[in-house]
């Protein structure tokens, strides 16, 4: 892992970027005497890690005492993206904005995507483990289809906060009734693009013991902010 720059932010937190082989991402922390708990953020694969949404839930989640780490998978930002892959958004927008079944293009496009990011992240996992100012446990935020693969596989994640999505490839669905961790979910009761009675059915398969839906009124980029507030809160329950 190489640092490229670091800048110390208006509320303290310091931002760094990395680098590991092709993997470019984002490290923020804030100073603690003592190896501060790791999140690992996710957003949907194919918005940047500099997204201002994930970059306003990174920064609060550094500023409740964590080390808060994002990459870019491949195909997501400026990482080149295949051809089949863009075909694959394309025909996806094509046929949502139509009305039309979206299942095969989304199985098309969504499970390589997973595929190839899974082992990035765990890489990735890896190497911040192994700086000084970090420690454990591990919790994980974000992407849901990415997160269920990581919950299943990787056994030092503690806890996982998704946010809700209806259409998940079928392998992670499959997947899903193996986690075990507490989860806390986020679903956007209006959402346009996760149909509102799959990601139900998602949220019902999950096999852990200790699961929360929170459901809010709005479309998909609407969740209010408090619920960042109280996914802190469920982190700090179960990671520190």
């Amino acid at each position: 892992m190489q640092f490229t720059s670091e800048q110390r932010l208006d509320d303290g937190a310091l931002e760094r970027e990395f680098t590991l082989g092709e993997i470019p991402g984002t490290l923020w922390t804030h100073g603690s005497a003592a190896p501060a708990p790791l999140i690992l953020m996710a957003h949907n694969n194919g918005l940047p890690k500099k997204d201002g949404r994930l970059v306003a839930r990174a920064r609060h989640t550094a500023a409740c005492g964590y080390a808060v780490a994002t990459i870019d998978a491949a195909g997501c930002g400026d990482r080149p993206r295949s051809t089949a892959d863009e075909q694959a958004r394309a025909d996806l927008r094509r046929a949502m904005q139509a009305g039309e079944p979206v299942d095969g293009i989304f199985e098309a496009l969504v499970g390589p995507l997973v595929e190839k990011a899974a082992p990035e992240w765990r890489t990735t996992l890896d190497a911040l483990l192994a700086l000084p100012e970090i420690g454990g446990p591990v919790g994980y935020s974000g992407w849901t289809a990415l997160g269920i693969r990581l919950a299943v596989s990787e056994p030092r994640i503690a806890a996982a906060g998704f946010f809700a999505g209806g259409y998940v490839p079928l392998a992670q669905r499959e997947e899903a009734r193996q986690i075990t961790v507490p989860l806390l979910v986020l679903l956007q009761w209006d959402d346009e693009g996760n149909p509102r009675q799959r990601a139900l059915d998602l949220f019902d398969s999950f096999g852990s013991k200790e699961k929360t839906l929170h459901a809010n009124l709005g479309g998909h980029t609407g969740t209010p902010w408090f619920e960042l507030e109280d996914g802190c809160r469920f982190l700090d329950r179960h990671l520190k």
